[in-house]
């Protein structure tokens, strides 16, 4: 057996350029993002979202992205869990997708802020039966006794709402709002690429972005 020290691999699948890459982040993104899904690689959809505590200590879990567009990133949690009441204190966060088979890492760092009650409700009826009473059954980063209690409540909760769960008052969605990103493609000798796309500041009097409501970003090269 191989020791730790001594797992590498040398990343050769792509560049990104500046020529070959968008200016707009957003669109950036999207054509990686269809990319990982044609490659049907594992779960191209879960990323990795970072929250800071008010202790200071930061905290990361696995999500799955549920929406993208000019407004933001989107996915769905209990309000109540750990990363609930983090972004409550602190709304600041960041994601990161990583899709290994494709040697690539998406960064996304930005404020957060919840959806409407309209799109939390949409999503919320679209998702399968056992997905809606498990967002009942479960008490969201709480200690439990045991599995038995999440089965009970998911029996209990099967029962007083059969078909038609409505959605918990806890249970909604989240948006974070870019004012960062990165996008990293592995090479070879470790000069991989890296260009960070920065929200340019606003001019005194006027809000960020174009007089038509598009957004200026700033596309910087990193050294990796």
């Amino acid at each position: 057996m191989n020791s730790l020290a001594d797992l590498r691999k040398s990343y050769e699948r792509a560049e990104l350029s500046e020529d070959a890459s968008h200016g707009d982040p957003f669109e950036q993104f999207a054509k990686w993002l269809t990319q990982a899904i044609d490659a049907q690689i594992p779960e191209p959809n879960a990323m990795t979202v970072a929250t800071v505590g008010s202790n200071l200590r930061p905290s990361t879990r696995v999500v799955l992205i549920k929406g993208y567009d000019a407004r933001g990133i989107t996915w769905f949690t209990n309000y109540e869990s750990r990363k609930g009441q983090e972004l409550a204190g602190n709304p600041f966060a960041s994601l990161q997708f990583h899709w290994v088979e494709l040697e690539r890492v998406v960064r996304i760092e930005g404020v957060v802020e919840r959806v409407s009650d309209e799109e939390s409700e949409t999503y919320f009826h679209s998702r399968p039966l056992d997905s809606r009473i498990g967002a009942w059954a479960s008490p969201q980063s709480q200690v439990i006794s045991g599995r038995s209690v999440l089965v009970a409540n998911a029996a209990k909760f099967g029962a007083k709402f059969l078909l038609q769960p409505p959605k918990p008052p806890h249970w909604g969605g989240y948006r974070l709002k870019p004012d960062q990103w990165e996008f990293w493609q592995g090479r070879k000798s470790r000069l991989h690429d890296r260009l960070r796309y920065t929200l340019a500041p606003a001019k005194a009097g006027e809000p960020a972005g174009n007089t038509d409501g598009a957004t200026d970003w700033i596309r910087e090269r990193l050294a990796p």
